[in-house]
């Protein structure tokens, strides 16, 4: 996590009427607070949620930003914490109201899964995403071409309208890339990604021309695990590690499944994740022999 001066309790812009980012990160800075506020009385979530007619889980998930925070329940849980009025109450509670804003992937809610919707959130609410991707280009990456190829494979009997929703929410996605916001992002994708053929060869060729453009974006690095690496500690398969900018908002990493997602938040499995894609990092070639061999394999389309 990020270390060095904190702000107060109540975040550094609280109540000011500019608040950074959409409503994920809003909802992921008011469960911070809500958690920091918790502990401080040495609260338990089983104890803060029967007090406010609330199950255990659903404190958790509040202070997770997994869910809305209803204006109401936080201020049930801030009078419960102590915060009775002043500048932090009000702060607070704007937050809250602020946070219950509809996210702009809510338009695509046709397509889109609630398991995959909590990682969106996540994915534009964050500072820094690390990613090893094994089967094929990381979303994030895609063409729009290579990415109607891939979800025609995962989506066989889709329409072509639901094909064509999910392509435009991919590229809807990449804009964090060059946002003047936008994460640091990392990814390390094995070379079999770059080989593996999506499409036809126009495709792969355009698709590797645009990850030879986005690794010479000053916030991107984009490394590849060769095939001479040999073994090395995958943890399994594709995960991301996502972290963000306030101190109090935990690291998350993601691994998503055929029909479903695991979200890791506990310090525990996270520093094992992080450990991993070290040493992923540390088997891959550089950022700038990656550029050489995607100038090769462009070649040889």
């Amino acid at each position: 996590m990020t270390t060095g001066t904190r702000e107060p309790p109540w975040g550094p812009s609280l109540g000011d009427g500019t608040q950074p980012g959409g409503p994920t990160v809003l909802r992921l800075m008011l469960g911070a607070q809500l958690r920091r506020l918790r502990e401080l009385k040495g609260m338990s979530r089983q104890h803060a949620g029967e007090m406010i007619h609330a199950s255990e889980a659903k404190i958790s998930r509040l202070e997770l930003g997994r869910i809305g925070q209803q204006t109401r329940e936080v201020a049930d849980l801030l009078t419960l914490y102590g915060v009775q009025n002043g500048r932090q109450r009000d702060a607070l509670l704007s937050l809250a109201r602020q946070a219950t804003t509809p996210d702009w992937w809510n338009r695509y809610s046709d397509v889109l899964p609630a398991w995959f919707e909590t990682y969106i959130g996540l994915e534009q609410a964050a500072s820094t995403i690390r990613s090893y991707q094994v089967h094929c280009v990381p979303g994030l990456f895609q063409t729009a071409d290579y990415a109607r190829a891939v979800i025609r494979l995962g989506y066989p009997n889709a329409s072509m309208d639901e094909i064509d929703q999910r392509v435009d929410l991919r590229l809807a996605r990449q804009d964090i890339l060059t946002s003047a916001q936008g994460p640091m992002v990392w990814m390390v994708v094995d070379e079999v990604a770059l080989r593996r053929p999506f499409g036809d060869p126009s495709v792969m060729q355009a698709q590797l021309g645009h990850l030879l453009d986005l690794s010479e974006l000053p916030n991107v690095t984009l490394q590849t695990v060769p095939f001479h690496a040999g073994g090395y500690a995958a943890a399994g398969g594709p995960f991301i590690v996502l972290r963000f900018a306030d101190p109090d908002v935990a690291d998350i990493v993601y691994l998503e499944q055929l029909t479903s997602a695991l979200y890791l938040d506990k310090p525990v499995d996270v520093d094992i994740y992080a450990m991993v894609i070290d040493r992923i990092s540390a088997a891959a070639i550089s950022a700038a022999e990656t550029r050489s061999l995607l100038v090769k394999l462009i070649e040889e389309q």
